[in-house]
């Protein structure tokens, strides 16, 4: 809905330039889900397991948020995409007090 010389002309641009950074945002999330599961994989990674369990628990969580802010609503194909095991699956979303 553009009208000429109206508000929705100058919003355009701005949302085009939003959408271009979010996509950005879905590239590097992406490779932090790969580093979390490549240290979840690390079996020479000193990092208590639980810890490597959150943190990729974490990263797959931010993707999904970014995913959706590009208004992909369906993850599965693309946690497919990076083999994302069960049980970092069971932690997403889960928020532990400190």
């Amino acid at each position: 809905m553009t009208h000429i010389g109206g508000v929705a002309d100058l919003i355009s641009p701005i949302e085009q330039e939003l959408q271009g950074e979010r996509a950005s945002a879905l590239g590097i999330a992406g490779r932090k889900i790969e580093a979390a599961l490549a240290a979840l994989a690390d079996s020479a990674d000193p990092t208590p397991l639980d810890d490597k369990l959150d943190a990729a628990a974490t990263a797959v969580w931010y993707y999904m948020i970014v995913r959706e802010s590009l208004r992909f609503y369906d993850h599965e194909a693309a946690l497919r995409h990076y083999e994302v095991p069960d049980r970092v699956m069971a932690r997403v979303g889960v928020v532990k007090r400190r």
